[in-house]
């Protein structure tokens, strides 16, 4: 916890307009009117306080966490990568949460019910702590890509959502990490709606140093809470 660190402004060439027109429904959500800033008091300069204690020994391998009688389908893979702040400091012991659909492309929530499989043995979700120096590692499955319905045969790329809250409130980032090479992520909108200069950030690294032979592909992926080189926001 920094209660008393001082942020710079959030930099806003870094992350997606509020409505991006090609991605529909911002639209009807997106504020039109300016905003208004706040000054920062102590209740967004400090933020939730969360432990190893909160975190299982499975919560970190969705391989295994969500397992009934059979290991999930799909190709198993590593990501991992270092949390810093808007100074290129790593942020230790902050938790990191994922959400991702499956294999076949399926969310496990009840309004995911596009004709793909659900995996009775692959629920979705993770969650791990960084380490001392900032560092995070998940196995999982890779997700499949999906139809969804903002416009004639949308498909959205292979993604991963993550959630941090980082030492406080101000820092909190959601945010999507894409695969390299993925040709759909030319014909996602809400891809498409990051600056062009930001867009690489959300597309992960293939690692031959971060593969296990015979187990799992590896991709890092770094994400930095603030600042001119910050992760763009998840507009989804």
């Amino acid at each position: 916890m920094r209660p008393n660190t001082p942020y710079t402004p959030r930099d806003w060439d870094s992350h997606p307009p509020y409505i991006v027109p090609d991605y529909r429904s911002t639209l009807l959500r997106g504020p039109k009117k300016p905003l208004i800033p706040l000054p920062h008091s102590l209740s967004e300069l400090t933020g939730p306080v969360f432990g190893h204690d909160v975190v299982g020994p499975l919560d970190h391998d969705l391989t295994r966490n969500g397992v009934v009688n059979a290991e999930p389908l799909g190709e198993r893979i590593i990501v991992t990568g270092k949390v810093m702040d808007e100074a290129g400091r790593p942020v230790p012991h902050t938790l990191v949460e994922l959400w991702q659909a499956n294999a076949a492309g399926r969310y496990v929530h009840r309004w995911d019910q596009h004709a793909a499989p659900l995996d009775p043995n692959f629920f979705g979700g993770g969650r791990t702590m960084t380490d001392a120096e900032g560092r995070y590692r998940f196995i999982t499955i890779k997700p499949g890509a999906y139809p969804w319905g903002n416009h004639h045969n949308a498909w959205r790329p292979n993604h991963i959502h993550f959630s941090l809250f980082g030492p406080s409130f101000v820092t909190r980032l959601v945010t999507q990490m894409y695969f390299p090479g993925d040709p759909l992520l030319a014909f996602d909108p809400i891809y498409q709606g990051i600056p062009e200069s930001a867009r690489e950030r959300l597309v992960s690294r293939f690692s031959l140093d971060v593969t296990e032979p015979m187990m799992a592909l590896g991709y890092e992926f770094d994400i930095v809470l603030r600042g001119p080189r910050a992760t763009p926001i998840d507009e989804d």
